[in-house]
């Protein structure tokens, strides 16, 4: 079979596929496995010890960063994997969430079923578009693409880019989202895009009860993300000790 070949079965096979990997998640819980560098948790075995965990626990999918954790989760759970590569190594670049398509080349090496990227606006590296970028992933990686998205236009917008996903990951993040992060999650953008999208809307960003959760689902959420709530031990502990003084 030629390169060609190869392509154009691999083109007839990515709707089914997509199909597949998004319906496995619907309605719900996504664990984000990741840690901060200056934690004590910041070990790819520690993240799959956590990924293990949450399909020991009856989660959907997982969210993970960079090419080893991604790599070494993808042998170790059977679920999906929402793979991103934080990037800082754009100078004057305000987007880090998988910012140009060499680093969703480097996700989909690692194994990840669905690709997140930055789904704001804000000028990208090498001139690089969102909608180029999306583009490219589908055409040329095949998987599907996730935006995470800072407010209800940026999740229109990105839904009519070509985005499979739309996700509320980035409200209260940018210096233009009009939510607090000291408000909890933004459930009105989840709701507002679940009424204007056809799309799966995945609701993300402090998420850190089980009554947020259920709430989003009831608010028509297709699924929820939760990350720090689960996989940050030292973040829990130090809301515990703030209780002492």
């Amino acid at each position: 079979m030629g390169v060609s070949d190869e392509n154009e079965e691999l083109r007839r096979a990515e709707p089914s596929r997509t199909h597949e990997v998004l319906a496995s998640l619907k309605g719900g819980l996504i664990v984000s496995c990741q840690a901060k560098k200056n934690s004590p948790f910041r070990h790819t075995h520690i993240m799959v010890a956590m990924a293990k965990a949450a399909e020991m626990s009856g989660a959907v999918g997982i969210r993970a960063n960079g090419y080893d954790d991604i790599k070494a989760i993808r042998e170790a759970v059977s679920l999906p994997i929402i793979g991103i590569l934080k990037s800082r190594d754009y100078p004057n670049c305000q987007v880090y969430i998988t910012p140009t398509f060499a680093d969703a080349k480097i996700v989909s090496s690692a194994g990840a079923d669905i690709i997140a990227i930055d789904g704001t606006p804000r000028e990208r590296p090498n001139g690089e578009t969102l909608e180029g970028l999306i583009d490219r992933i589908h055409n040329e990686l095949h998987l599907p693409v996730m935006a995470d998205c800072s407010t209800f236009e940026e999740g229109m917008e990105a839904a009519g880019l070509g985005a499979d996903i739309v996700a509320t990951t980035l409200s209260g993040y940018t210096e233009y989202s009009q939510h607090t992060l000291d408000k909890g999650p933004d459930m009105e953008m989840v709701q507002r895009l679940v009424e204007h999208l056809s799309i799966p809307v995945i609701a993300e960003g402090r998420f850190n009860t089980p009554e947020d959760v259920a709430a989003a689902l009831k608010l028509g959420a297709y699924a929820v993300v939760v990350g720090t709530a689960l996989t940050a031990p030292d973040w829990r502990m130090r809301q515990f000790v703030a209780a002492t003084k």
